[in-house]
């Protein structure tokens, strides 16, 4: 299997598209408190999942070079975690990629997504291209909020956005978060 990211405790993949894949996203996008701040918790099936969520995992951004989604495993044990996404905004530009993350409760309060994070933003801005890193949620989802602030990015804006269905928070609006690249080398 390709390897795209290795860290400590990470090892970052690219998906496939097997079956094992979808029973893994399949479990992680089913799981109430995973969604709690991206759907309010409604569960997905496994034909979204087929026809709607691997398509965009397994786009390759030409700009890139490679895919902007990647499953997520413990180095250690080989178990699924989730998922991390560092993927270009405009498919033409490597400028400005947009930072995420999904991983499953397990995997929570282990530094887990600031460890991910903070690697694809080194990759980013050294191997890739990137001249800026964005990351977006929810206002309330103070546990997304802080990884973004560990991983070294910094609070640009609230704003509100129009979604089909309003999910309990949702009211209180979005955050978006930023790290430039003259930033990143400032800091190290």
């Amino acid at each position: 299997m390709h390897l795209f990211l290795a860290t400590e405790r990470l090892a970052l993949r690219p998906f496939t598209g097997t079956d094992t894949d979808i029973d893994h996203l399949l479990a992680l996008d089913n799981d109430p408190d995973v969604m709690r701040y991206i759907n309010g918790g409604r569960p997905t099936t496994r034909e979204a999942i087929r026809t709607r969520t691997l398509p965009r995992l397994l786009h390759d951004h030409p700009c890139l070079g490679t895919r902007g989604y990647w499953a997520a495993e413990d180095r250690s044990t080989g178990a699924f975690l989730g998922w991390f996404e560092f993927r270009p905004l405009d498919d033409r530009s490597a400028a400005v990629v947009e930072l995420g993350y999904r991983l499953g409760k397990e995997a929570w309060g282990n530094g887990y997504a600031t460890e991910g994070s903070r690697a694809l933003i080194h990759k980013g801005f050294t191997d890739l291209g990137v001249a800026r890193v964005t990351a977006n949620t929810m206002a309330v989802n103070t546990g997304s909020r802080r990884v973004m602030e560990k991983a070294g990015l910094t609070f640009v804006r609230n704003y509100t956005d129009d979604w089909p269905e309003a999910i309990e928070g949702s009211e209180h609006g979005e955050v978006e978060y930023e790290l430039t690249r003259t930033e990143w080398e400032r800091r190290s």
